[in-house]
């Protein structure tokens, strides 16, 4: 595939990129990157560096000569390596205001206004008294979009949920809604592919929600291509942008976050330290592919934008079948 800097606004950013057998870390600028030693970086690798980001140290090197090379001549893949994968569901005022007055339209004899205007007060209050809901993801399905989305082939129904994603800095535990965002080191993309099918258990549903089953298949945490530095974004104002085969199907706010960053992080490491270089996912717009009524199939290709991020493309293909 070729890589663009489409859509990347910042001065810089980070990158993995593949270098024959071995993943090497790389400052891009422009649509040009080159590779960055541990002395460059005042860090051993890239978690040592998040874990105290000095962005000020890799600025000039931007603007310097080096062994620049073309983007479009690498390989990127994930620009992260994260420990812990954490997501936010259920996290979008509209989304779910949308979700919960269609349920109560359709068991109930509320009109879809009064269903409407019930969900948006449960919401409202929800966002003043409640708490982010959370779950884990396997780091091991972090990947980069130079690896096409395998569809499992034990399901119809695999969907897509582009989030913004907050990258760790210096390591959160129990940390105020206040002092949260010193603990973010950068932003990325991500892709949180769903099998919907897979959401309840079907053999006691008393159990409720299945998220390792449907979360966590090899490859379903597309990640990057970039890390942008936190000055370089603002993340409580980010459009989220999914288009599927040139069709846009999700096109949405981080203005509209029920639960914004700081009470994200805040309310994440209450439980579990937050290490540098995890990923917190804050959460998806309205329009996947339930909402459609379309899931993604064989030749797929998503296109992910984020305000600021660049531009993450993700091709998909059906599991071969078994011999």
């Amino acid at each position: 595939m070729t890589t663009t800097s489409a859509g990347l606004t910042a001065p810089f950013a980070l990158a993995r990129y593949r270098d024959g057998d071995s993943v090497r870390l790389g400052l891009v600028a422009g649509d040009r990157i080159r590779a960055l030693s541990p002395d460059e970086l005042g860090a051993a690798d890239l978690n040592a560096f998040l874990a105290h980001p000095d962005w000020d140290r890799l600025r000039p090197l931007a603007s310097t000569d080096g062994e620049w090379m073309p983007l479009a001549d690498v390989v990127l893949t994930a620009p992260v390596a994260p420990r812990q994968v954490l997501q936010a569901g259920a996290n979008y005022r509209e989304h779910v205001i949308e979700l919960v007055a269609a349920g109560l339209t359709n068991n109930s004899d509320r009109t879809p206004e009064e269903a409407r205007e019930f969900a948006a007060k449960m919401m409202d209050d929800r966002a003043a008294n409640g708490e982010p809901y959370f779950f884990i993801g396997l780091p091991a399905c972090v990947v980069g979009d130079d690896v096409p989305l395998v569809l499992p082939g034990y399901s119809e129904v695999h969907d897509w949920e582009l989030e913004l994603a907050i990258v760790i800095g210096k390591e959160a535990f129990r940390v105020s809604r206040e002092d949260a965002l010193d603990h973010v080191a950068g932003y990325t993309i991500v892709n949180d592919v769903t099998t919907r099918d897979l959401v309840f258990r079907k053999d006691m549903k008393e159990i409720g929600t299945d998220w390792y089953r449907s979360k966590n298949a090899p490859g379903f945490l597309p990640t990057g291509p970039f890390l942008v530095p936190a000055p370089f974004i603002d993340g409580a104002d980010a459009t989220v942008r999914l288009d599927l085969n040139g069709d846009t199907m999700q096109n949405g706010s981080t203005s509209d976050l029920l639960f914004d960053i700081p009470a994200l992080i805040s309310g994440a490491s209450q439980t579990m330290p937050l290490l540098p270089g995890d990923l917190l996912l804050t959460g998806s717009p309205s329009g996947n592919g339930q909402h459609w009524k379309r899931f993604l199939r064989d030749g797929d290709v998503m296109t992910g934008s984020i305000s600021g991020l660049g531009t993450q493309v993700v091709r998909c293909i059906a599991q071969e079948p078994a011999a």
